[in-house]
Protein backbone atom coordinates (compact mmCIF):
# COMPACT_ATOMS: atom_id res chain seq x y z
CA UNK A 1 0.00 0.00 0.00
CA UNK A 2 0.91 3.52 -1.21
CA UNK A 3 1.26 6.18 1.74
CA UNK A 4 2.53 9.06 -0.36
CA UNK A 5 3.96 9.97 -3.69
CA UNK A 6 7.48 11.36 -4.28
CA UNK A 7 8.50 12.81 -7.09
CA UNK A 8 5.98 11.00 -8.83
CA UNK A 9 6.73 7.61 -7.84
CA UNK A 10 4.75 5.74 -5.03
CA UNK A 11 6.86 5.80 -1.88
CA UNK A 12 5.47 2.72 0.51
CA UNK A 13 7.27 2.10 4.38
CA UNK A 14 10.52 -0.20 2.60
CA UNK A 15 11.34 2.86 0.42
CA UNK A 16 10.96 5.39 2.91
CA UNK A 17 13.09 3.77 5.20
CA UNK A 18 15.50 3.01 2.07
CA UNK A 19 15.40 6.55 1.24
CA UNK A 20 16.40 7.45 4.70
CA UNK A 21 19.27 5.21 4.64
CA UNK A 22 20.65 6.36 1.45
CA UNK A 23 20.63 9.92 2.61
CA UNK A 24 22.12 9.32 6.08
CA UNK A 25 25.39 6.92 4.58
CA UNK A 26 25.55 10.19 1.48
CA UNK A 27 25.26 12.77 4.39
CA UNK A 28 27.95 11.09 6.55
CA UNK A 29 30.50 10.32 4.00
CA UNK A 30 30.19 14.36 2.65
CA UNK A 31 31.05 15.24 5.88
CA UNK A 32 33.20 13.06 7.57
CA UNK A 33 36.70 14.29 8.24
CA UNK A 34 38.52 14.09 5.07
CA UNK A 35 41.19 11.90 7.07
CA UNK A 36 38.96 9.24 7.04
CA UNK A 37 39.79 8.50 3.52
CA UNK A 38 43.20 8.11 4.13
CA UNK A 39 46.03 10.44 3.84
CA UNK A 40 48.91 11.38 1.89
CA UNK A 41 52.16 9.08 3.27
CA UNK A 42 54.46 11.60 1.85
CA UNK A 43 52.64 14.97 2.49
CA UNK A 44 50.13 13.74 5.65
CA UNK A 45 47.52 15.80 3.53
CA UNK A 46 43.57 14.27 3.07
CA UNK A 47 44.19 11.68 0.00
CA UNK A 48 40.72 13.83 -1.34
CA UNK A 49 40.10 17.46 -1.73
CA UNK A 50 36.54 18.75 -0.16
CA UNK A 51 34.95 18.56 -3.84
CA UNK A 52 36.23 14.53 -4.36
CA UNK A 53 34.91 13.65 -1.27
CA UNK A 54 31.46 15.50 -2.80
CA UNK A 55 31.83 13.57 -5.63
CA UNK A 56 32.18 9.98 -3.64
CA UNK A 57 29.49 11.13 -1.83
CA UNK A 58 27.17 11.79 -4.87
CA UNK A 59 28.28 9.01 -6.99
CA UNK A 60 27.43 6.51 -4.33
CA UNK A 61 23.95 8.03 -3.02
CA UNK A 62 23.55 8.11 -7.22
CA UNK A 63 24.33 3.53 -7.26
CA UNK A 64 22.54 2.91 -3.62
CA UNK A 65 19.14 4.96 -5.04
CA UNK A 66 19.65 2.96 -8.92
CA UNK A 67 20.04 -0.44 -7.20
CA UNK A 68 17.33 0.19 -5.06
CA UNK A 69 15.01 2.15 -7.16
CA UNK A 70 13.44 4.13 -4.26
CA UNK A 71 12.77 6.41 -6.99
CA UNK A 72 12.84 6.33 -10.73
CA UNK A 73 16.21 6.26 -12.68
CA UNK A 74 15.66 9.00 -14.57
CA UNK A 75 14.99 11.38 -11.22
CA UNK A 76 18.06 9.98 -9.66
CA UNK A 77 20.11 11.09 -12.65
CA UNK A 78 18.85 14.45 -12.33
CA UNK A 79 18.99 14.68 -8.69
CA UNK A 80 22.62 13.67 -8.90
CA UNK A 81 23.42 16.33 -12.03
CA UNK A 82 22.04 18.97 -9.93
CA UNK A 83 24.16 18.29 -6.62
CA UNK A 84 27.11 17.94 -8.80
CA UNK A 85 26.23 21.79 -9.95
CA UNK A 86 25.44 23.15 -6.13
CA UNK A 87 27.92 21.12 -4.15
CA UNK A 88 31.02 20.99 -6.95
CA UNK A 89 30.53 23.62 -9.49
CA UNK A 90 31.88 27.08 -9.76
CA UNK A 91 28.37 28.25 -9.54
CA UNK A 92 27.58 26.08 -6.79
CA UNK A 93 26.55 27.58 -3.38
CA UNK A 94 28.65 30.05 -2.41
CA UNK A 95 28.90 28.86 1.49
CA UNK A 96 29.93 25.40 0.24
CA UNK A 97 32.55 26.62 -2.01
CA UNK A 98 35.16 28.99 -0.34
CA UNK A 99 38.89 28.49 -0.63
CA UNK A 100 40.65 25.20 -0.20
CA UNK A 101 37.86 23.05 -1.59
CA UNK A 102 39.94 21.77 -4.55
CA UNK A 103 39.12 21.88 -8.00
CA UNK A 104 35.62 22.44 -8.70
CA UNK A 105 33.73 21.80 -11.91
CA UNK A 106 32.34 24.06 -14.96
CA UNK A 107 28.49 24.70 -14.52
CA UNK A 108 28.74 24.79 -17.92
CA UNK A 109 30.38 21.73 -18.94
CA UNK A 110 28.23 20.12 -16.21
CA UNK A 111 24.77 21.10 -17.49
CA UNK A 112 26.44 20.56 -21.07
CA UNK A 113 25.31 16.54 -19.76
CA UNK A 114 22.02 17.14 -21.06
CA UNK A 115 22.82 17.92 -24.49
CA UNK A 116 25.73 15.63 -25.03
CA UNK A 117 26.39 15.04 -28.31
CA UNK A 118 26.07 11.25 -27.74
CA UNK A 119 22.32 12.36 -26.06
CA UNK A 120 21.54 14.13 -29.25
CA UNK A 121 22.26 11.01 -31.31
CA UNK A 122 20.23 9.15 -29.36
CA UNK A 123 17.13 11.96 -29.63
CA UNK A 124 17.89 11.40 -33.43
CA UNK A 125 17.43 7.98 -33.19
CA UNK A 126 14.10 8.30 -31.20
CA UNK A 127 12.79 10.72 -33.82
CA UNK A 128 13.17 8.45 -36.75
CA UNK A 129 11.69 5.51 -34.69
CA UNK A 130 9.09 7.55 -34.08
CA UNK A 131 7.98 8.49 -37.39
CA UNK A 132 8.61 5.30 -39.29
CA UNK A 133 5.70 4.00 -36.60
CA UNK A 134 3.46 7.16 -37.13
CA UNK A 135 3.69 6.30 -41.19
CA UNK A 136 3.47 2.43 -40.44
CA UNK A 137 7.40 2.11 -41.96
CA UNK A 138 7.56 -0.30 -39.35
CA UNK A 139 4.85 -2.90 -40.33
CA UNK A 140 5.59 -2.39 -43.86
CA UNK A 141 8.90 -3.62 -43.42
CA UNK A 142 8.02 -5.92 -41.24
CA UNK A 143 5.43 -7.50 -43.49
CA UNK A 144 7.87 -7.88 -46.22
CA UNK A 145 10.82 -8.87 -44.59
CA UNK A 146 9.14 -11.64 -43.19
CA UNK A 147 7.31 -12.97 -46.13
CA UNK A 148 10.42 -14.68 -47.43
CA UNK A 149 10.88 -16.87 -44.09
CA UNK A 150 7.49 -18.99 -45.28
CA UNK A 151 5.33 -21.26 -43.08
CA UNK A 152 7.75 -23.75 -41.72
CA UNK A 153 8.08 -23.19 -37.91
CA UNK A 154 11.92 -23.23 -38.04
CA UNK A 155 12.49 -20.78 -40.10
CA UNK A 156 9.53 -18.17 -39.35
CA UNK A 157 11.42 -18.38 -35.84
CA UNK A 158 14.35 -17.49 -37.90
CA UNK A 159 13.22 -14.69 -39.40
CA UNK A 160 11.21 -13.09 -36.02
CA UNK A 161 14.51 -13.33 -34.62
CA UNK A 162 16.74 -11.75 -37.81
CA UNK A 163 13.87 -9.11 -38.24
CA UNK A 164 13.79 -8.03 -34.44
CA UNK A 165 17.68 -7.93 -34.27
CA UNK A 166 17.69 -5.56 -37.13
CA UNK A 167 14.55 -3.59 -35.91
CA UNK A 168 16.19 -3.41 -32.76
CA UNK A 169 18.94 -1.28 -34.33
CA UNK A 170 17.59 1.66 -35.36
CA UNK A 171 14.24 2.05 -33.20
CA UNK A 172 13.97 1.26 -29.27
CA UNK A 173 13.93 -2.25 -28.22
CA UNK A 174 10.66 -2.01 -26.15
CA UNK A 175 8.59 -0.15 -28.79
CA UNK A 176 10.26 -3.21 -31.08
CA UNK A 177 9.17 -6.06 -28.55
CA UNK A 178 5.97 -3.90 -27.91
CA UNK A 179 5.22 -4.00 -31.92
CA UNK A 180 6.12 -7.38 -32.44
CA UNK A 181 4.44 -9.09 -29.62
CA UNK A 182 1.24 -7.23 -31.15
CA UNK A 183 2.05 -8.68 -34.59
CA UNK A 184 2.67 -12.08 -33.26
CA UNK A 185 -0.13 -12.31 -30.69
CA UNK A 186 -2.69 -14.02 -32.55
CA UNK A 187 -0.49 -16.62 -34.01
CA UNK A 188 0.79 -17.73 -30.14
CA UNK A 189 -2.67 -18.12 -29.41
CA UNK A 190 -3.17 -20.96 -32.17
CA UNK A 191 0.29 -22.83 -31.44
CA UNK A 192 -0.22 -25.69 -29.30
CA UNK A 193 -0.17 -25.65 -25.76
CA UNK A 194 1.67 -28.91 -25.33
CA UNK A 195 3.96 -28.01 -27.66
CA UNK A 196 7.10 -25.72 -27.25
CA UNK A 197 6.40 -23.52 -30.54
CA UNK A 198 4.41 -20.83 -28.01
CA UNK A 199 7.63 -20.73 -25.84
CA UNK A 200 10.05 -20.55 -27.99
CA UNK A 201 8.69 -17.91 -30.29
CA UNK A 202 7.86 -15.57 -26.77
CA UNK A 203 11.14 -15.54 -26.26
CA UNK A 204 12.56 -15.03 -29.19
CA UNK A 205 10.87 -11.48 -29.04
CA UNK A 206 12.93 -10.56 -26.06
CA UNK A 207 16.11 -12.40 -26.87
CA UNK A 208 16.26 -10.69 -30.73
CA UNK A 209 15.47 -7.33 -29.33
CA UNK A 210 17.78 -7.15 -26.38
CA UNK A 211 20.86 -8.55 -28.66
CA UNK A 212 19.92 -6.67 -31.47
CA UNK A 213 20.24 -3.16 -29.85
CA UNK A 214 23.92 -3.98 -29.82
CA UNK A 215 24.34 -3.68 -33.45
CA UNK A 216 24.46 -0.01 -33.50
CA UNK A 217 25.30 2.94 -31.04
CA UNK A 218 22.13 3.93 -31.17
CA UNK A 219 20.67 0.46 -30.40
CA UNK A 220 20.28 0.60 -26.88
CA UNK A 221 21.79 3.16 -23.88
CA UNK A 222 24.40 1.47 -22.54
CA UNK A 223 26.02 1.36 -26.40
CA UNK A 224 25.37 5.58 -25.98
CA UNK A 225 26.86 5.40 -22.49
CA UNK A 226 30.36 3.67 -23.62
CA UNK A 227 30.65 5.48 -26.89
CA UNK A 228 30.12 9.06 -25.15
CA UNK A 229 32.59 7.86 -22.41
CA UNK A 230 35.59 7.17 -24.82
CA UNK A 231 34.66 9.99 -27.32
CA UNK A 232 35.02 11.63 -23.67
CA UNK A 233 38.52 10.07 -23.37
CA UNK A 234 39.61 11.00 -26.52
CA UNK A 235 38.64 7.51 -28.40
CA UNK A 236 37.33 8.32 -32.02
CA UNK A 237 34.82 5.56 -32.97
CA UNK A 238 32.56 5.73 -36.26
CA UNK A 239 29.45 4.66 -36.54
CA UNK A 240 29.91 2.55 -39.26
CA UNK A 241 33.22 1.57 -37.01
CA UNK A 242 30.55 -0.09 -34.34
CA UNK A 243 28.92 -1.50 -36.81
CA UNK A 244 31.49 -3.10 -38.77
CA UNK A 245 32.42 -5.34 -34.96
CA UNK A 246 28.97 -5.59 -33.63
CA UNK A 247 26.74 -6.64 -36.32
CA UNK A 248 28.41 -9.81 -36.88
CA UNK A 249 28.13 -10.41 -33.69
CA UNK A 250 24.75 -9.73 -33.03
CA UNK A 251 24.08 -12.26 -35.93
CA UNK A 252 26.02 -15.16 -34.72
CA UNK A 253 24.31 -14.90 -31.12
CA UNK A 254 20.74 -14.17 -33.03
CA UNK A 255 21.77 -17.70 -35.26
CA UNK A 256 22.54 -19.40 -31.68
CA UNK A 257 19.35 -18.61 -29.94
CA UNK A 258 17.77 -20.09 -33.00
CA UNK A 259 19.85 -23.02 -32.47
CA UNK A 260 19.20 -23.00 -28.37
CA UNK A 261 15.28 -22.31 -28.74
CA UNK A 262 14.83 -24.81 -31.73
CA UNK A 263 16.39 -28.01 -29.82
CA UNK A 264 15.24 -26.79 -26.13
CA UNK A 265 11.62 -26.24 -27.21
CA UNK A 266 10.48 -27.49 -30.59
CA UNK A 267 7.16 -26.67 -32.61
CA UNK A 268 4.68 -29.22 -32.89
CA UNK A 269 2.54 -26.89 -35.31
CA UNK A 270 3.37 -28.33 -39.10
CA UNK A 271 3.20 -25.09 -40.36
CA UNK A 272 2.67 -20.96 -39.46
CA UNK A 273 0.71 -18.33 -41.51
CA UNK A 274 2.20 -14.74 -40.36
CA UNK A 275 -0.41 -12.24 -41.09
CA UNK A 276 0.91 -8.62 -39.93
CA UNK A 277 -1.92 -6.03 -40.22
CA UNK A 278 -0.89 -2.35 -38.99
CA UNK A 279 -3.36 0.26 -37.86
CA UNK A 280 -4.93 2.50 -40.28
CA UNK A 281 -1.88 5.49 -40.69
CA UNK A 282 -3.64 8.88 -40.89
CA UNK A 283 -0.73 10.59 -42.66
CA UNK A 284 -0.32 11.84 -46.71
CA UNK A 285 1.40 10.12 -49.34
CA UNK A 286 4.11 12.69 -49.32
CA UNK A 287 4.76 12.61 -45.39
CA UNK A 288 5.17 8.62 -46.23
CA UNK A 289 7.51 9.49 -48.90
CA UNK A 290 9.62 11.98 -46.83
CA UNK A 291 9.71 9.47 -43.96
CA UNK A 292 10.83 6.57 -46.64
CA UNK A 293 13.58 8.97 -47.78
CA UNK A 294 14.52 10.15 -44.59
CA UNK A 295 14.94 7.37 -43.00
CA UNK A 296 17.50 5.25 -45.77
CA UNK A 297 19.06 8.93 -46.09
CA UNK A 298 20.11 8.94 -42.15
CA UNK A 299 21.61 5.70 -42.65
CA UNK A 300 23.26 5.97 -45.55
CA UNK A 301 24.94 9.28 -43.64
CA UNK A 302 25.89 7.26 -40.37
CA UNK A 303 27.49 4.14 -42.24
CA UNK A 304 29.21 6.60 -44.60
CA UNK A 305 30.84 8.32 -41.93
CA UNK A 306 34.26 8.84 -43.27
CA UNK A 307 33.14 8.63 -46.68
CA UNK A 308 31.00 12.07 -46.40
CA UNK A 309 32.85 13.79 -43.42
CA UNK A 310 29.53 14.19 -41.15
CA UNK A 311 29.62 13.29 -38.18
CA UNK A 312 27.33 10.78 -36.87
CA UNK A 313 25.74 12.87 -33.90
CA UNK A 314 24.87 15.86 -36.43
CA UNK A 315 23.64 12.84 -38.81
CA UNK A 316 21.12 12.13 -36.15
CA UNK A 317 19.59 15.76 -36.22
CA UNK A 318 18.44 15.92 -39.69
CA UNK A 319 15.66 13.74 -39.16
CA UNK A 320 14.36 16.11 -36.17
CA UNK A 321 14.66 18.81 -39.07
CA UNK A 322 13.21 16.85 -41.66
CA UNK A 323 10.27 15.95 -39.96
CA UNK A 324 9.87 19.46 -37.71
CA UNK A 325 9.68 21.14 -41.20
CA UNK A 326 7.21 18.61 -42.92
CA UNK A 327 4.58 18.40 -40.46
CA UNK A 328 5.23 15.02 -39.62
CA UNK A 329 6.53 15.57 -36.09
CA UNK A 330 4.12 17.79 -34.10
CA UNK A 331 4.56 19.92 -30.82
CA UNK A 332 2.56 16.87 -29.30
CA UNK A 333 4.71 14.07 -30.56
CA UNK A 334 7.44 14.70 -28.66
CA UNK A 335 5.69 13.64 -25.79
CA UNK A 336 5.98 10.14 -27.12
CA UNK A 337 9.92 10.62 -27.22
CA UNK A 338 11.83 8.62 -24.20
CA UNK A 339 13.17 11.66 -22.67
CA UNK A 340 13.63 9.50 -18.81
CA UNK A 341 16.34 7.53 -20.95
CA UNK A 342 18.29 10.80 -22.06
CA UNK A 343 17.99 12.12 -18.68
CA UNK A 344 19.55 9.08 -16.98
CA UNK A 345 22.50 8.24 -19.51
CA UNK A 346 22.92 12.48 -18.67
CA UNK A 347 23.53 11.54 -15.46
CA UNK A 348 26.22 9.00 -15.92
CA UNK A 349 27.86 11.79 -18.51
CA UNK A 350 27.44 14.29 -15.36
CA UNK A 351 29.34 11.99 -13.04
CA UNK A 352 31.65 11.58 -15.38
CA UNK A 353 32.63 15.23 -15.73
CA UNK A 354 32.61 15.42 -12.05
CA UNK A 355 35.55 12.88 -11.47
CA UNK A 356 38.02 14.47 -14.02
CA UNK A 357 37.34 18.17 -13.45
CA UNK A 358 37.32 17.89 -9.42
CA UNK A 359 40.32 15.34 -10.13
CA UNK A 360 39.39 12.81 -8.43
CA UNK A 361 39.77 10.55 -11.57
CA UNK A 362 43.59 11.43 -11.28
CA UNK A 363 43.97 11.04 -7.83
CA UNK A 364 42.28 7.59 -7.91
CA UNK A 365 44.76 6.76 -10.78
CA UNK A 366 47.86 8.03 -8.96
CA UNK A 367 46.94 6.18 -5.81
CA UNK A 368 45.63 2.65 -7.02
CA UNK A 369 47.76 0.75 -8.87
CA UNK A 370 45.92 -0.55 -11.44
CA UNK A 371 48.83 -0.94 -14.01
CA UNK A 372 49.95 -3.87 -11.96
CA UNK A 373 46.47 -5.70 -12.21
CA UNK A 374 46.12 -8.15 -14.26
CA UNK A 375 44.46 -6.62 -17.46
CA UNK A 376 42.25 -9.51 -18.44
CA UNK A 377 40.87 -10.15 -14.78
CA UNK A 378 39.87 -6.45 -14.48
CA UNK A 379 38.76 -6.30 -18.21
CA UNK A 380 36.45 -9.94 -17.24
CA UNK A 381 35.22 -8.71 -13.45
CA UNK A 382 34.31 -5.17 -15.00
CA UNK A 383 32.01 -6.74 -17.27
CA UNK A 384 30.65 -9.22 -15.09
CA UNK A 385 30.01 -6.90 -12.76
CA UNK A 386 27.89 -5.21 -15.43
CA UNK A 387 26.35 -8.44 -16.35
CA UNK A 388 25.16 -8.93 -13.02
CA UNK A 389 23.78 -5.59 -11.83
CA UNK A 390 22.02 -5.84 -15.32
CA UNK A 391 20.00 -8.49 -14.63
CA UNK A 392 18.49 -6.42 -11.64
CA UNK A 393 18.33 -2.98 -12.43
CA UNK A 394 18.17 -1.29 -15.72
CA UNK A 395 21.06 -1.85 -17.95
CA UNK A 396 21.31 2.19 -18.42
CA UNK A 397 21.97 2.25 -14.42
CA UNK A 398 24.41 -0.59 -14.78
CA UNK A 399 26.50 0.65 -17.29
CA UNK A 400 26.12 4.05 -16.11
CA UNK A 401 27.86 2.80 -12.76
CA UNK A 402 30.31 1.29 -14.04
CA UNK A 403 31.75 3.13 -17.16
CA UNK A 404 33.17 5.92 -14.92
CA UNK A 405 34.96 3.70 -12.48
CA UNK A 406 36.61 1.57 -15.96
CA UNK A 407 37.69 4.75 -17.58
CA UNK A 408 39.56 6.10 -14.87
CA UNK A 409 41.00 1.99 -14.71
CA UNK A 410 41.73 1.69 -17.84
CA UNK A 411 43.42 5.12 -18.24
CA UNK A 412 45.74 3.79 -15.69
CA UNK A 413 46.45 0.47 -17.41
CA UNK A 414 47.09 2.44 -20.66
CA UNK A 415 51.02 1.40 -20.77
CA UNK A 416 50.26 -2.16 -19.91
CA UNK A 417 51.46 -3.90 -22.90
CA UNK A 418 49.68 -6.77 -22.24
CA UNK A 419 46.21 -4.42 -21.41
CA UNK A 420 46.82 -2.55 -25.03
CA UNK A 421 47.27 -5.85 -26.46
CA UNK A 422 43.55 -6.83 -25.71
CA UNK A 423 42.60 -3.89 -27.26
CA UNK A 424 43.11 -1.37 -24.51
CA UNK A 425 40.32 1.32 -23.20
CA UNK A 426 38.26 0.66 -25.95
CA UNK A 427 37.60 -2.88 -25.70
CA UNK A 428 36.91 -2.49 -21.79
CA UNK A 429 34.82 -0.21 -22.64
CA UNK A 430 32.50 -1.98 -24.97
CA UNK A 431 32.65 -4.94 -23.32
CA UNK A 432 30.44 -3.39 -20.96
CA UNK A 433 27.80 -2.68 -23.45
CA UNK A 434 28.05 -5.99 -24.32
CA UNK A 435 27.70 -6.84 -20.77
CA UNK A 436 24.76 -4.76 -20.22
CA UNK A 437 23.10 -6.01 -23.09
CA UNK A 438 22.96 -9.67 -22.70
CA UNK A 439 21.64 -9.55 -19.10
CA UNK A 440 17.80 -10.87 -19.94
CA UNK A 441 17.77 -13.89 -17.13
CA UNK A 442 14.78 -12.38 -15.31
CA UNK A 443 11.34 -10.65 -16.16
CA UNK A 444 13.05 -7.52 -14.58
CA UNK A 445 16.20 -7.76 -16.22
CA UNK A 446 14.83 -5.83 -19.22
CA UNK A 447 11.47 -4.10 -20.76
CA UNK A 448 11.45 -6.82 -23.61
CA UNK A 449 11.25 -9.43 -20.48
CA UNK A 450 8.48 -7.83 -19.01
CA UNK A 451 6.66 -7.51 -22.09
CA UNK A 452 7.26 -11.31 -23.11
CA UNK A 453 6.38 -12.55 -19.72
CA UNK A 454 3.37 -10.48 -19.30
CA UNK A 455 2.00 -12.81 -21.83
CA UNK A 456 2.10 -15.87 -19.63
CA UNK A 457 3.14 -18.21 -22.12
CA UNK A 458 6.59 -18.69 -20.95
CA UNK A 459 7.27 -19.20 -17.09
CA UNK A 460 10.22 -17.08 -15.39
CA UNK A 461 12.01 -20.37 -15.32
CA UNK A 462 12.31 -21.01 -18.40
CA UNK A 463 13.48 -17.72 -19.31
CA UNK A 464 16.37 -17.54 -16.82
CA UNK A 465 17.55 -20.94 -18.23
CA UNK A 466 17.53 -19.48 -22.33
CA UNK A 467 18.78 -16.41 -20.72
CA UNK A 468 21.68 -17.42 -18.07
CA UNK A 469 22.94 -19.98 -21.67
CA UNK A 470 22.85 -16.68 -24.25
CA UNK A 471 24.33 -14.72 -21.46
CA UNK A 472 27.65 -16.71 -20.84
CA UNK A 473 28.21 -17.75 -24.37
CA UNK A 474 27.37 -13.94 -25.62
CA UNK A 475 29.51 -13.42 -22.09
CA UNK A 476 32.92 -15.15 -23.69
CA UNK A 477 32.43 -14.76 -27.29
CA UNK A 478 32.05 -10.89 -26.71
CA UNK A 479 35.18 -11.25 -24.76
CA UNK A 480 37.24 -13.23 -27.38
CA UNK A 481 36.05 -10.60 -30.35
CA UNK A 482 36.88 -7.54 -28.40
CA UNK A 483 40.50 -8.98 -26.85
CA UNK A 484 41.56 -11.12 -30.73
CA UNK A 485 39.76 -7.71 -33.23
CA UNK A 486 39.73 -5.15 -31.38
CA UNK A 487 37.71 -2.24 -31.31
Amino acid sequence: MSYFHFLGHPMNLKRCLSFLVVCVFTFFLALVPSSFYGVNPETLEPLFTVTQQRVIAIFVFTAMMWILEVIPTWTTSVVAIVSILLTTSNKGLGFLMGEGVGAMTNYKDVMAAFADPVIMLFLGGFVLAFAATKVGLDVQLARIMLKPFGTNPKTVLLGVLLVIGLFSMFMSNTATAAMMLTFLAPVLATLPQDGGGRISLALAIPIAANLGGMGTPIGTPPNAIALGALQEAGYAITFVGWMVRMVPFVIVMLLFAWFLLTKMYPFKAKSIELKIEGAPIKTTPFQKYVVWVTFALTIVLWVGEKLFGVNSNIVAMIPFAVFSATGILKARDLEHINWAVLWMVAGGFALGTALNQTGLATTLIQNIPFASWNALVVMLVGGFLCYFLSNFISNSAAANLVVPILIVVGKAMSGNASFEAMGGVPAMIVGIAIAASLAMCLPVSTPPNALAHSTGMITTKQMATVGIIIGVVGFVLGYLMLIFIGF
